[in-house]
């Protein structure tokens, strides 16, 4: 039988090594048992999350759309829970290894209507964080019921923050508000390290999620943290 070449063997060793290393990337998102058992990652103070990463109850619908990244989004196609948060939740596991204070905004679609105004928010809450509020310019509210003030005009409930995104243009876009009429920016204060939830439920029908973000802003621009790959998912 006639032997490969040294040439012959060298490649195909190489060839092995490279597939190799690409299964080990492939796998670096590992597959759950379920969605339940996801924790997202935070790397060098970032988290950059896919919304539809979850199990969702009944209520959301899973839609595709070329401005949409990831597999798709989900948008909530029931009744609208407009002064009652908690209907429709959906729960996220956030492992944050560098402690600190976060800025939340996420990448969202009016889906009903063509007014910006409406079918345009959805539930926030942050239940073990250290601090969670909106900030406008140095000036900071609290969700209604978590025991500080001052709190946003129009609706918020037992610490959930009613998060809006404003203007007409439609389409999928990075914006998260809080205060009717007086846009704060949302921020969230992790002390220590460890796992962290974030609740989101039900507000407005037709508010299509595609993802969604905290970073520190000492760390990052808005754009630099947008254009930054998606967060590691580990299973609990």
């Amino acid at each position: 039988m006639k032997l490969q070449s040294p040439l012959f063997l060298s490649l195909l060793i190489l060839i092995l090594s490279c597939s190799s290393d690409k299964d080990s990337e492939d796998n670096s998102n590992p597959i759950c048992s379920n969605f339940s058992n996801y924790v997202f990652n935070e790397k060098d103070n970032l988290i950059l999350v896919e919304f539809e990463d979850n199990e969702f109850p009944t209520g959301w619908e899973f839609k595709t759309s070329s401005s949409a990244s990831g597999k798709g989004y989900y948008v909530w196609t029931s009744d609208q829970s407009l002064g009652n948060p908690g209907n429709g939740l959906v729960e996220y596991k956030l492992n944050i290894t560098n402690p600190g204070t976060y800025r939340f905004i996420w990448f969202t679609a009016v889906t009903t209507g063509n007014n910006g105004t409406e079918h345009n928010d959805s539930w926030l809450k942050f239940p073990d964080a250290e601090d969670y509020y909106g900030e406008k310019n140095g000036n900071k509210i609290y969700p209604k019921g978590s025991g500080q003030t001052p709190n946003p005009n129009g609706s918020s409930a037992d610490g959930w923050f009613k998060i809006y995104r404003g203007g007409n243009d439609l389409d999928f876009k990075w914006q998260a508000s809080t205060s009717d009429n007086d846009a704060h920016n949302i921020y969230v204060e992790f002390k220590n390290a460890g796992v962290y939830t974030m609740q989101v439920s039900a507000r407005s029908s037709g508010h299509g999620i595609d993802k969604f973000l905290l970073y520190q802003e000492a760390s990052y621009s808005q754009n630099e943290a947008i254009n930054s790959s998606t967060s590691k998912i580990s299973c609990n």
